[in-house]
């Protein structure tokens, strides 16, 4: 990742200086001339499901976004983790705040490292209770696909590609793991 943003001391507003701080860390970080606060930066969590409908999960849930990045492309509901919530807490409430979806988690199924951009993207499983959505303001539309319609070309992020790669070779082998990888 590119050189921190920080500009300014969130502690005392005093301009940071980019250098090795003095306790032994080796990176290069935000210190504060001033107060000698050094400020740390952190990746930041995506948070999302693989809602599925069915018995058998043959159709998967998926997002069109009404917003940038990416914006008309289709995503699995997903977003950014808030403090005070667990990474399962804010994959729920994002399929609820994107798809205005019901469900029943079901578990960790990929975590993926964007280390290029700083993320790391969590999906957990999540059975539909409805197959009835009421997308929020960042959705366009929220529809269901079976696999065979699911718009590959259309996906909005290689993470949300290679998560519905793992659910789909996990349905046909009629067991669910949890994949980790890394994304270039």
């Amino acid at each position: 990742m590119s050189r921190s943003p920080i500009r300014f001391c969130r502690v005392c507003a005093a301009a940071v200086e980019h250098r090795i701080p003095d306790d032994g860390d080796t990176r290069v970080r935000a210190v504060c001339p001033s107060c000698g606060t050094i400020h740390y930066e952190n990746p930041l969590n995506v948070v999302g499901t693989v809602p599925y409908w069915g018995h058998d999960g043959a159709q998967v849930l998926l997002c069109r976004r009404a917003i940038e990045p990416r914006r008309g492309k289709w995503t699995l509901p997903a977003g950014f983790m808030e403090l005070g919530e667990t990474t399962e807490e804010g994959a729920a409430r994002e399929t609820a705040e994107e798809a205005g979806a019901q469900i029943a988690m079901e578990g960790l199924f990929t975590l993926l490292n964007v280390a290029r951009v700083g993320q790391v993207h969590i999906y957990y499983r999540a059975r539909l209770l409805s197959d009835r959505f009421e997308p929020g303001h960042e959705t366009l539309e929220a529809r269901l696909f079976h696999e065979h319609e699911i718009p590959w070309e259309e996906l909005a992020f290689r993470t949300v590609h290679e998560t519905l790669r793992h659910y789909f070779d996990d349905r046909r082998r009629g067991q669910f793991g949890v994949h980790t990888g890394d994304i270039a």
